[in-house]
């Protein structure tokens, strides 16, 4: 048998193995299949029938139970109102209870059909008892309703609730007697199921043996051959007589023997060219990573690679050349980086003796500008005290104004009192011409007219007073007058005086507003010209930091580029000296202009951090007073 499948085709061995597995397959997953349709059915049923109408039955009883607490609460209602929708709400209950039982009685199926019947006789008499109790509640008669809900509603709503209880029980083992059928015929269907596993297992093996037999096992000793021919050793290929694709690829690998010991013959002479390549090469390359440019490949390559030698040569005197132009270009940069670099430290130094003069002059501006500023403040307040000093003088000369009004009040005044003592004068005349009179006419009279005549002695003598006081009033009144005339001069040639000394403060002042205009002019243009000054001076500064970092950026040039040389210097472009000799006969750095003559000095480190030798600059002291008037410039020198 194992001899006529050697003779089978691959295919036709895997039809027959797989076609074999399939039918256990099948047959395996139609078993299985048909317990499951099976088992699925008995659950539907325990679902549709059993928890179904258990649900069903549940919800008759909730509303039986509910029914009950309605009819309750319409015996006990206060209204209209609520009478009305309790009656609602019976209704619908009502109708509650129907959908439940069909539901059921649809779930159940016609195993059932006489319990539901039984079930809705029983609630036809509980609606019966119900609507007496409605009948009675809507008479206002809550005794009897109320009697007649406790006794017959009370037993026909425990008649309605008892039935759904025991069909409930029904369907409870109902369900329990199918789900035992359903346990049984899975313990059934496992059995099966195990058997068949059973025989398709010992299928599986007696196919596998057959196939490894048949294929796996040649297949190995087949890629043993082909590995022990890959790897160059002897090998005998077996099972060449057979029919099948692995006779084929037996009589594919020993042509394959066959080939690969006419290409060892061949790889053989290739490894001899290639030996002899790769050492002429490794000689060349060897002398190239020691720095020689002059060795060349003399040798005589094979015809397919006689080009590798040509580039090779090729590739040597380009790179000789390239080395040679580095060298000498490296010498000609060196030396103009160090001119660079001189001239950067001179301008460098020039640039910060600017800056010091700069921050001088701009400190020198800074004191004008100060005592400028405070001249023009001490010119501003001489003008605010010439001003105080007008306005004092407008006061002296308006007091001396009502002065001599008032001197000329008193003036009028005085001639009225003369006026008015002139007339007690005339008054005191006639009393003394009337009292001498009086004394005549009483001395005509004789003893009766002594008593009168003492009395005219008497007013004579009073009105003589009288003349006399008059008198010497208007002599004080006429001095007066006199001092008055005076005080009024003085007054007068006061307010002259004082009109000059307005006249003069008025020019004063005049000549001091000038004075701060021109003052206030001049520290404007001294704070621009500081500003202006500053601002070069930040320039100059800026400048100074950029010439710095040119004569860095020109020192480590020269130590790049002396790196380069020494770099350069390694490789050998001739059969004289190396490179090294041949630049150290490049020209010197010309001299700088006003630069002493430097010191021999060791090259340069390559990582070795520059000194600039131009010192750090200090702050400008007038740098707080051009922020104090225009703000300080804090831009980048980069962007100067």
């Amino acid at each position: 048998m194992q001899d006529a499948l050697n003779n089978w085709r691959l295919p036709r061995k895997m039809l027959v193995a797989f076609a074999l597995i399939a039918v256990f397959v099948v047959a395996l997953g139609a078993a299985g299949l048909i317990a499951n349709r099976h088992l699925s059915k008995i659950a539907d049923e325990h679902v549709t029938s059993g928890i179904a109408s258990v649900d069903a039955l549940s919800d008759v009883r909730g509303y039986v139970r509910e029914y009950r607490i309605l009819m309750y609460s319409h015996v006990t209602s206060v209204s209209a109102a609520e009478m009305a929708s309790l009656d609602d709400r019976i209704a619908k209950n009502k109708e509650k209870i129907d959908a439940a039982l069909g539901k059921f009685a649809a779930a159940a199926g016609e195993e059932f059909t006489a319990d539901v019947a039984n079930i809705r006789a029983v609630l036809t008499r509980l609606e019966q008892v119900n609507a007496r109790v409605v009948a009675f509640s809507r008479q206002d008669k809550d005794a009897e309703a109320l009697a007649l809900l406790k006794a017959d509603g009370k037993e026909a709503s425990h008649a309605a609730i008892d039935a759904t209880r025991a069909v409930m029980d029904k369907t409870v083992a109902l369900a329990n007697a199918r789900g035992e059928d359903g346990n049984k015929f899975s313990d059934n269907a496992l059995i099966f199921m195990s058997v068949m596993v059973f025989f398709s297992l010992g299928a599986l093996a007696i196919i596998w043996n057959l196939l490894n037999k048949t294929v796996s096992r040649p297949m190995a000793e087949l890629t043993s051959v082909t590995t022990a021919l890959a790897e160059g050793r002897q090998a005998n290929v077996p099972h060449r007589d057979r029919s099948d694709e692995l006779g084929e690829i037996a009589k594919a690998v020993e042509l394959f023997r066959l080939a690969a010991v006419a290409r060892a013959e061949a790889d053989r002479k290739l490894a001899e060219e290639q030996k002899l390549v790769t050492a002429t090469l490794g000689e060349g390359l060897a002398a190239l990573a020691e720095g020689d440019l002059t060795a060349e490949v003399t040798a005589e390559f094979p015809a397919p690679v006689a080009s590798l030698k040509t580039n090779f040569n090729d590739a040597i005197a380009r790179l000789r050349e390239m080395i040679g132009a580095v060298s000498v270009s490296a010498a000609g940069i060196r030396t103009g980086s160090q001119e660079i670099a001189q001239a950067s430290e001179d301008l460098a130094r020039r640039t910060e003796g600017n800056a010091a003069s700069l921050e001088e002059t701009s400190a020198a501006l800074a004191q004008i500008d100060d005592r400028l500023k405070t001249s023009a403040s001490a010119s501003a307040q001489t003008v605010a005290r010439a001003d105080e000093a007008l306005a004092t003088v407008a006061g002296g000369r308006a007091v001396a104004e009502e002065a001599v009004q008032a001197m000329e009040r008193v003036s009028h005044s005085a001639k009225g009192i003369d006026q008015v003592i002139e007339g007690v004068d005339k008054i005191a005349f006639q009393t003394r011409v009337l009292a001498m009179n009086a004394a005549v006419e009483a001395g005509r009279a004789g003893d009766a007219g002594r008593g009168f005549a003492v009395v005219a002695d008497l007013v004579s003598a009073l009105a003589m007073r009288a003349e006399e006081e008059a008198k010497r009033a208007r002599d004080q009144l006429t001095v007066t007058q006199t001092d008055i005339v005076s005080a009024v001069d003085a007054v007068q040639r006061v307010d002259n005086a004082l009109e000059n000394i307005s006249g003069g403060v008025g020019e004063v002042h005049g000549l001091l507003g000038q004075m701060a205009e021109d003052n206030q002019a001049q520290s404007s243009a001294i704070s621009q010209i500081s500003v202006a000054i500053s601002t070069m001076d930040q320039s100059t500064q800026q400048n100074a930091a950029m010439v710095e970092q040119t004569s860095a950026a020109a020192r480590n040039l020269t130590t790049e580029v002396t790196s380069l040389a020494e770099q350069a210097a390694l490789f050998r472009v001739d059969n004289g000296r190396p490179q090294a000799r041949r630049s150290a006969t490049a020209p010197a750095s010309a001299p700088v202009a006003k630069a002493a003559p430097a010191k021999p000095k060791a090259a340069p480190k390559r990582n070795q951090a520059y000194v600039s030798p131009v010192k750090a600059l200090p702050v400008p002291a007038m740098a707080n007073a051009a922020a104090r008037l225009n703000g300080t410039n804090n831009e980048d020198w980069s962007d100067f």
